[in-house]
């Protein structure tokens, strides 16, 4: 599985935010410098994560971005999700339920399910705050 720039600098977005969480809103201009998007494409990012309800919006010349929630429950999987759809190595596992007409005779389903839970666990118990602190250690050695 292979995240798309969406996924990545979606999740940086999302950080930038979470360090200034207790401020004001944050300018999306701010934002994008910080992290080295381009606003455009930023913007497109934020409208994602808006609809998916993680980060509120305020208009004007004072506006910008704030997450909705505190970083410390906000998960990097619910980000990703937003941003990049199902988190699945293969499409006949993912949330989706889809599956494919050769799953009751695949003996390679077991494996991706495995892979699928795998990666979902890792991201959906990682959270914003988690990053920052993992951030902050490495800072402090």
């Amino acid at each position: 599985m292979r995240l798309s720039t969406k996924g990545r600098y979606g999740l940086k977005a999302m950080v930038d935010l979470a360090l200034h969480y207790q401020g004001e809103v944050t300018p999306l201009g701010e934002i994008a410098e910080r992290q080295g998007i381009s606003g455009a494409y930023l913007e497109q990012l934020m409208s994602s994560l808006r609809k998916s309800g993680l980060v509120h919006s305020v208009r004007g010349a004072q506006g910008g971005y704030k997450l909705t929630r505190p970083p410390e429950e906000i998960t990097v999987g619910e980000v990703l999700r937003s941003l990049e759809g199902p988190l699945a190595p293969v499409e006949c596992v993912d949330e989706t339920g889809a599956g494919c007409s050769r799953m009751d005779d695949c003996y390679t389903v077991v494996v991706w399910e495995r892979l699928r839970d795998a990666i979902n666990g890792v991201l959906d118990s990682t959270s914003l705050a988690d990053l920052l602190d993992q951030a902050h250690q490495k800072e402090d050695q």
